[in-house]
């Protein structure tokens, strides 16, 4: 089986044991995925030497939320995902995907700021930025709030935009984004996520 189809049947197994709802599942590894390819893809250009760490990258964007402390014990996952890793990478390579996982998320790095990943820092923040890229999509919000807080649609819906008006909308004042595409894609997505918001409201509102 090849390499990308293993990760995303661990991806798959783990979401199931673990009961991860689709807001940080499947479908959500893939577009990190996707997104950090677009980013890789952008960047290896100026920096070659991204060819040698592209396992690496999808690697951690496939798997960065298969030991979330939101739904399991941050610990025993990182320890599974070693373990399933083991006959796959070298411990080295191992050791830099479990740092990117563990040092990526929001919460980390308002709490402890980037931390310093030698020659895979790029890497890093690529795997970081994909994720916060795909935190722009209002309805995996929506989804998450419904999932964890069994909320109705009108009350997710407010928690959603609170969250964004905290978090989403804050990205550029926070100095979140080191890559220039990154950067200009995030403009995008922080529009399109004020229309969506906003249609949401007006559809809920008049329905």
């Amino acid at each position: 089986m090849k390499l990308i189809s293993t990760l995303f049947n661990f991806v798959r197994l783990t979401a199931k044991s673990y009961k991860i709802d689709e807001s940080h599942g499947i479908s959500h590894s893939m577009d990190v995925f996707l997104k950090s390819n677009e980013i890789y893809n952008h960047e290896v250009i100026k920096s070659p030497f991204l060819v040698n760490q592209k396992r690496i990258i999808y690697t951690a964007a496939i798997l960065h939320d298969t030991c979330d402390r939101k739904y399991m014990d941050k610990k025993d996952g990182i320890i599974l995902l070693t373990e399933f890793l083991k006959d796959k990478f070298s411990l080295s390579d191992i050791d830099i995907i479990i740092k990117i996982i563990s040092t990526m998320s929001y919460s980390y790095v308002k709490k402890y700021g980037f931390p310093d990943l030698k020659e895979y820092q790029l890497a890093y923040h690529i795997v970081r930025e994909a994720d916060l890229l795909a935190a722009y999509d209002i309805n995996r919000s929506i989804i998450y709030d419904m999932e964890q807080n069994e909320s109705e649609l009108p009350t997710a819906l407010l928690n959603s935009e609170n969250l964004f008006k905290k978090r989403m909308f804050k990205h550029f004042d926070d100095d979140l984004f080191i890559t220039e595409y990154s950067r200009n894609i995030a403009k995008i997505f922080e529009i399109e996520s004020y229309y969506k918001l906003s249609q949401w409201k007006d559809i809920i509102n008049s329905f």
